[in-house]
Order: C-alpha cells, then structure tokens, then sequence
C-alpha cells in the first residue's frame, strides 16, 4: 500500500481509502470488514454525523476504539437532522459545528478528529463563520485538519482563498471528468490534497445497467464502461477505473464506498495494481469526454 501526505499535513493516508457510508448489515461483521482493512494497509477511514444519523460514527467508533493511533479518522458536519427524524437542514453555522463537534467525537470515542470537513456548502453561506470554527477547534486539540466536501468551484475556490483547508473531497471518475477542467490544477497549486469519492461511478463502470448519470445519456454510459472493459480487459476494469482516478497528482486518495467481502478484496487489488500505461490512459480519455462544471462556476 502506498502513503501519501494530504496537503499540507503531517498526515499520511494510504492512497485507496475505506468510506464507511456503505456499511449495513450486521455490527460484527462490519467491525471485522473494517478490522481487516486495517490490517490490509487501509488507514484513511471517511464517515460523518449525516450517515445513519450518527450510528454510522458509533460503529467505526467502536471498532477503532482500541486502534485509535493506527487510523487517520475523518468525519464531516453541517446537515443538521431535525428533531422529528423527517431530514436534514443545512447548518454551517460557527455555533453548530462546535455543537456537533461534541456529539460526534463522543460516538466515535476518541477525543480528536484528524480530519474534519464540511459537508457540502454554498457560497451564500457564512465561510468566514465556518473557518472560524474549524480554526478554533484546531487550537483546542479537537480536530488536527479541516477540509471540505464540495463539487461546487465557486465554493471551492472561497475556501482556498480564505482558509488553511488542507483536503477537498469531490466525486471525479472516468464519467465525471469535470474537476479535469480546473480545479484539479487549482488544489495542485495550493497544495490541497484531493480525496476523491464516486470513482466507480456508482458502479456504472463496473457493468451495472446503464441508466442516466450527469449529462450522459443512458446509451452513453453503456459505451463509456464497454470502452473501459475493451480498453483495460474485463479481469482488470475494477483496478483501471480506480487507478485512472489515482493518477492525477492532485488526488491524495480514492475513497471507495465498501460494504462486502468482496469490495474490500476489489479494493486490496486496485491498490496494488500498477500505474496506467500512457497509451491506455490516453485511450480511456478520448473514449470517454471530459464534461465541465455548468454551474456554481463563479
């Protein structure tokens, strides 16, 4: 497994990435699944307040509780669940993520955060409000790293400029080649390290039925994923579309949603896989194009 410095940071993330979101079933067997990617050289694990309204924190919690200084834990704050259950409402105010702070490190069991990031945002939003808080928990011990979670380049941008962010999560794959355009270049320059989510496309790379994704029409999404099956040979899609992500030099790390057996073992093999020849990855690019931001752009 290969390690890479996120940002600015002193931290070190394994370059494939547990994204915790995807867990269901059974306690015990989640806490083994993510046990054994531990041991597998996976360090980097991604939940947040949002996800099965805090139990999805409770669960990694308890599974690292005993493992604490082996993992790079992550978590995310600003959707507020209303108290009836009914859903969530977004909240990036200073008083709330110091709120939500609290609630979170308790179910994790641990008295810190080493990434902390807000989880989505606008720009109609009080950024200055939010880094305030992020930064005050920097010095109370609380958290070591913030970032943000955003597709959003205009809101991206705001954060660079004004903060001391040190990562930025987005969704990038080979059917979502929008951070391509500018703001892969952007975080590059900054030295923002990307964690890059969605990078199976929700497994419409991996042969799922084609269905509407973006701006790709449901026949072009079919011919996206027979391109890469032709193009990278069916035994390694999986590796290819991941390291397709991996081998820009703006993405830290590629979080990848696992629930399974197999997921993680998918996972082991992508991390293992080799770099993309020049000649393939030139191939997968003019089969599949590359789409730009058409909103929150300025």
């Amino acid at each position: 497994m290969e390690y890479k410095q996120l940002g600015t940071s002193a931290l070190k993330v394994s370059e494939v990435s547990f994204g915790c979101m995807s867990l269901a079933g059974e306690e015990e067997e989640n806490i083994r699944l993510l046990h054994q990617a531990l041991e597998g050289g996976i360090n980097f694990f991604d939940t947040a307040d949002l996800y099965a309204k805090g139990e999805n924190e409770k669960l990694v919690g308890k599974a690292f509780k005993d493992k604490r200084d082996q993992v790079v834990l992550a978590s995310k704050v600003g959707n507020q669940w209303r108290p009836d259950g009914s859903g969530w409402d977004w909240n990036p105010t200073k008083a709330y993520i110091l709120k939500a702070i609290e609630q979170s490190l308790q179910r994790l069991q641990t008295d810190y955060l080493d990434l902390y990031q807000l989880h989505g945002g606008t720009i109609e939003d009080p950024i200055d409000e939010t880094i305030e808080a992020f930064e005050l928990l920097k010095e109370q011990g609380k958290i070591r790293e913030y970032g943000i979670s955003s597709i959003r380049p205009n809101v991206i941008r705001a954060y660079v400029d004004k903060s001391n962010l040190v990562s930025v999560m987005m969704q990038y794959s080979l059917l979502d080649r929008r951070p391509e355009e500018q703001m892969l270049e952007l975080l590059q320059h900054h030295q923002v390290g990307v964690l890059a989510r969605g990078s199976l496309a929700q497994g419409l790379l991996l042969g799922k039925p084609p269905k509407l994704y973006l701006n790709h029409t449901v026949e072009e999404v079919g011919q996206a994923a027979e391109a890469l099956k032709a193009i990278a040979g069916e035994a390694q899609v999986m590796e290819t579309a991941v390291r397709y992500v991996l081998q820009h030099p703006a993405i830290t790390t590629a979080v990848l949603g696992i629930r399974t057996d197999t997921h993680l073992q998918q996972a082991f093999s992508a991390a293992q896989a080799a770099g993309l020849d020049p000649n393939i990855l030139l191939s997968l690019q003019r089969q599949i194009p590359k789409e730009v931001y058409e909103q929150h752009r300025n």
